[in-house]
């Protein structure tokens, strides 16, 4: 995938879940402010126990599949 279909696509999925004007927020809030998000990763999932992170990794795979299925 190169980095203009990368984008692309993630500006749809943003605005297909958050709306046009939460999306353009977003996207105000990522270029001013400096943000490391390898940093982030390391605290995102702290609170999480190994099974409840697997168990949100496979519905998000099952809802991959079902909207690819359409």
């Amino acid at each position: 995938m190169t980095d203009t279909l990368l984008k692309e696509s993630i500006i749809k999925h943003l605005i297909v879940n958050f709306g046009h004007v939460q999306t353009e927020r977003f996207i105000a809030l990522v270029t001013k402010e400096p943000f490391d998000y390898t940093k982030w990763q390391e605290n995102l999932y702290e609170d999480m126990s190994v099974e409840e992170l697997s168990a949100r990794a496979m519905a998000n795979r099952i809802n991959k599949k079902k909207l690819q299925k359409g």
